[in-house]
């Protein structure tokens, strides 16, 4: 483990149905990197998490609910996707204010394959190059959003990735940013 975000609180936005290795594997390098991890969701207790959307992949612990979390707990956002979780989200006032109102901070937000569902219902997809799963291309463009099909799109605050294979990617550049935002603070 190194200590390179030493000091930095990330939040993890999810719901049941999480797709589980968009949510574990940015978590453990977050947590390989040194930051502090927390799960928000909708409800108390445990989320179920995914595989493939279709098939059961075990449970996470929720930390926090998201109606009660403040933006100026954390230096950065984390949406994992999955279908139904994001699905839940945008369904949820208080899930959809707290992610509108993390993008107009100007902290961080990352989001992966069906993820960016919670910013098309924020209204913080217009006018933003992003991408996600294909299936939620026409989403995004109905949105307003410029759609791009990359591994890794950056664009100002936001990142988005397209699905599973492009985690190694998104997790190293959830932590290179992360790093550089912390080196900016110093």
């Amino acid at each position: 483990m190194s200590d390179e975000l030493k000091g930095k609180r990330v939040a993890i936005l999810a719901a049941d149905g999480v797709e589980r290795v968009e949510l574990e594997q940015p978590r453990q390098a977050l947590l390989d990197a040194g930051a502090t991890t927390e799960l928000l969701s909708l409800h108390e207790g445990e989320i179920k998490a995914r595989k493939n959307d279709l098939d059961e992949a075990g449970t996470f612990s929720v930390d926090a609910l998201v109606k009660s979390a403040s933006t100026d707990d954390y230096d950065a956002l984390l949406l994992p996707g999955g279908t139904v979780n994001p699905d839940q989200l945008r369904m949820d006032a208080d899930a959809v204010a707290f992610v509108r109102d993390f993008v107009a901070t100007g902290k961080l937000v990352a989001s992966i394959c069906h993820g960016p569902w919670t910013l098309i219902e924020a209204g913080v997809a217009n006018g933003r190059t992003l991408t996600s799963y294909p299936s939620i291309r026409t989403d995004l463009r109905n949105a307003g959003a410029n759609v791009v099909d990359e591994e890794v799109v950056r664009d100002g605050n936001l990142i988005t990735s397209r699905w599973p294979d492009d985690l190694p990617a998104f997790c190293s550049t959830i932590v290179e940013l992360l790093t550089q935002s912390k080196e900016g603070q110093s």
